[in-house]
């Protein structure tokens, strides 16, 4: 997983470099606002003046997923005190959710409760490889130049095949998933903005709906 994660949070903090951030405004990015995807349309909307209003808008759409990601997991954190929920909830992402939510469904079939230690365990490691290698990237960034080329962007799409790949159960398990895909990459090339965020949740939110009420 770090093996994809690292070379990733490397080249979110060199494109912030690019654009005129310090090391310390990308630690402090990264670490309050634990959600790559959001960090780097963040990053391409930095300019000065910052149009403040349209980062956060646009932050709060690509983060709508949590809200799902959070639901899927508050079944096996209903008999966790809050104050254990609050910090296990900000410390999620992509992931450690994943990660999380295979190893409850492993344990709720053998009887056991949420491993949170096993948790928090995997969201430290990420959450610390992520801001440390994302600020050292914005260090080094202006000697770098268009990072893009290199090839590391298959290392992100690579991680969630992998995550993918770890949840898979069957194909018909798997339809709200390409219907939500379709959905999201026909509204990312027909419509300017992040819309194809919602727009792959919502469908993939009905398509779930519509064939879990089958029979």
């Amino acid at each position: 997983m770090l093996i994809g994660l690292l070379p990733w949070a490397l080249i979110l903090g060199v494109q912030g470099g690019q654009k005129s951030m310090s090391w310390l405004e990308m630690l402090m990015m990264t670490g309050m606002n634990f959600a790559g995807g959001s960090e780097f349309a963040a990053v391409n909307l930095w300019v000065h003046p910052l149009p403040v209003l349209l980062i956060a808008t646009v932050t709060f759409m690509i983060n709508s997923r949590h809200i799902l990601m959070g639901a899927a997991l508050a079944p096996y954190l209903k008999h966790t005190p809050l104050k254990k929920v609050i910090p296990a909830l900000f410390f999620m992402c992509d992931e450690s959710w994943a990660m999380g939510l295979a190893e409850a469904q492993k344990r709720k079939a053998a009887g056991l409760g949420f491993n949170l230690p096993h948790y928090m365990g995997v969201c430290a490691t990420l959450y610390i490889a992520w801001i440390v290698f994302a600020a050292f990237g914005a260090a080094v960034g202006p000697l770098f130049g268009d990072v893009a080329a290199w090839g590391f962007g298959m290392a992100f799409p690579a991680v969630f095949l992998v995550l993918m790949r770890g949840m898979w159960k069957s194909f018909a398990a798997a339809r709200p998933w390409f219907v939500s895909l379709i959905a999201a990459a026909l509204t990312y090339l027909s419509v300017d903005g992040a819309w194809y965020v919602p727009a792959g949740t919502l469908s993939g939110l009905f398509a779930a709906y519509y064939w879990g009420a089958e029979p």
